[in-house]
């Protein structure tokens, strides 16, 4: 299909994928397609008054990337099918990522075949006072030449031999009993933060996850309630089904709290909350509470060492937090599992020395 409109033009890669392009006085602005789409007729829209198309951000914008460049890289991996599964959000951090390691020191320009294995390190050296941020950009990069190799038949991926820094052991801050108190103790039952701590500790959901809990997916098996969802992350190319009964403690926090419809947790303005929106209240909430330290994601680990000082197996524990391997899990529950073993060993000493 051809565009009567002024100025554009499209072609078709070695792939078989029709590339849109705005043209005009020398200057060349790859379009989104599909061709008269909305997303195509808001970037011709913005091309047309001279401006960068909303939809693409500085790298995506580029028309003057030089070939063979990291930035030309860069800009086909957007379009791709590896970039697009991502969800938005991802999308986003990716496209971030990627775009700052084009513009330190103008490394967009150079030729992505001479990056090597010793430019990543002292890249991710430079980058020690925020080790998750250094690993952050080693992973985005290795997915860029994940891209390389399937569609530019490129045969090496220099960011997979570099390794990661080591960050935090222990990673977010996991509540405590006693800080839990003190949360609650500062957010009675009946408010929205106090029923934003109950969603978090008896579902162990991350916060992408809270923000769209509802009554939609509200369901009654065997006489109780429960929660039937797909988690977000990953949802697109490795969907995580999830059913959880609503535990006791949370559905009295439930009654007894002002809740939307389609969402449970929603702001001043009777809204549902952004990921990132919620994650900016919550602290909001943590500070009040005289507890800086905590955050909303410490609760998904809260409830996973919970779950495992109550002597739940990690099978246990992956069925309510949706992990797919207990790796994670046994991060979380480190402590906890110690804990338990440790008042077992005791148990066991005191019993033989009684008899």
């Amino acid at each position: 299909m051809k565009s009567n409109l002024k100025y554009v033009s499209q072609d078709t890669d070695r792939h078989g994928n029709v590339r849109l392009y705005f043209r005009k006085a020398g200057k060349k602005v790859r379009l989104r397609g599909p061709l008269n789409s909305p997303d195509f007729l808001e970037d011709y829209r913005q091309a047309l008054l001279g401006r960068s198309p909303k939809g693409k951000e500085k790298l995506g914008a580029f028309p003057t990337a030089t070939k063979g460049s990291i930035r030309q890289l860069c800009i086909g991996y957007f379009q791709s099918s590896d970039f697009r599964k991502l969800q938005p959000r991802g999308q986003r951090v990716r496209r971030g990522i990627l775009e700052r390691f084009c513009q330190n020191n103008n490394d967009g320009d150079k030729p992505y075949d001479r990056l090597e294995p010793s430019h990543l390190r002292k890249r991710r050296d430079a980058m020690m006072d925020r080790p998750e941020a250094a690993n952050n950009m080693l992973k985005a990069v290795r997915q860029l030449f994940k891209y390389a190799m399937k569609y530019e038949d490129y045969d090496k991926n220099p960011a997979a031999v570099v390794e990661y820094l080591a960050g935090n052991p222990d990673g977010f801050h996991a509540w405590t009993p006693e800080e839990i108190a003190q949360f609650e103790d500062a957010h009675p039952i009946g408010t929205t933060a106090r029923l934003a701590l109950a969603l978090a500790l008896y579902t162990g959901q991350r916060r992408s996850d809270l923000v769209l809990l509802g009554r939609q997916h509200m369901t009654v098996h065997n006489g109780a309630d429960w929660l039937r969802f797909t988690q977000q992350k990953n949802k697109r190319n490795k969907p995580v089904h999830m059913e959880i009964p609503i535990a006791p403690e949370l559905r009295d926090v439930m009654n007894a709290t002002p809740m939307g419809d389609m969402a449970f947790l929603v702001n001043g303005y009777g809204r549902a909350f952004t990921s990132n929106g919620f994650g900016n209240k919550f602290r909001d909430w943590c500070d009040a509470a005289g507890l800086p330290q905590c955050s909303a994601h410490g609760l998904r680990k809260a409830a996973a060492a919970r779950l495992a000082e109550l002597g739940c197996t990690e099978q246990e524990i992956m069925s309510i937090t949706g992990h797919k391997t207990s790796k994670e899990i046994a991060r979380y529950t480190k402590s906890a599992n110690q804990k338990v073993r440790a008042e077992r060993a005791i148990d066991k000493m005191s019993a033989k020395k009684e008899s």
